[in-house]
């Protein structure tokens, strides 16, 4: 097993390309940039906000529910040439089967916004997330400056 930070989404701007999205752990900020779509689907959700009709996020985590599974955490894994990786990891029990642990590769953005839906822990793998820039002052400086953050 790795060893894992735990983090949150503490802020999301809109870029021009698309969403930028900050994770800490209290100590130190990193950042990536999303599509702005899910960028709004994450906002969405930390806003507590509930769709009309579900969206794909939301769908995803009703079929899982189906099923007798939950999305119990995410973990960012690995940034390799400029990308970002991921692994969802579901836990599933039901009348068919033993519980079973499965892990699955997925996008941090998507990851993102079902682990919020799903209020389950995000984590960054402690050997990346050490290597990794730390964004806080960057993000301090754009709220001095009165940037829109959305929900958070």
């Amino acid at each position: 097993m790795y060893d894992l930070v735990r983090v949150e989404p503490i802020a999301l701007l809109p870029t021009p390309a698309g969403c930028a999205v900050f994770l800490g752990d209290g100590n130190k900020v990193i950042v990536f940039y999303i599509d702005l779509a899910i960028g709004a689907s994450i906002n969405a959700a930390l806003a507590g906000e509930t769709p009309q009709r579900p969206l794909t996020h939301d769908l995803y985590l009703l079929t899982l529910q189906a099923f007798g599974a939950k999305a119990s955490r995410a973990v960012i894994v690995a940034f390799e040439n400029e990308i970002y990786y991921a692994r969802l990891i579901l836990e599933a029990e039901n009348e068919i089967m033993e519980r079973k642990i499965v892990e699955i590769d997925a996008r941090p953005s998507d990851c993102i916004a079902i682990a919020v839906r799903a209020e389950a822990p995000l984590f960054v793998v402690r050997e990346l997330w050490d290597r990794l820039e730390d964004m806080s002052s960057t993000l301090q400086d754009m709220r001095d400056k009165g940037m829109d953050f959305g929900a958070l």
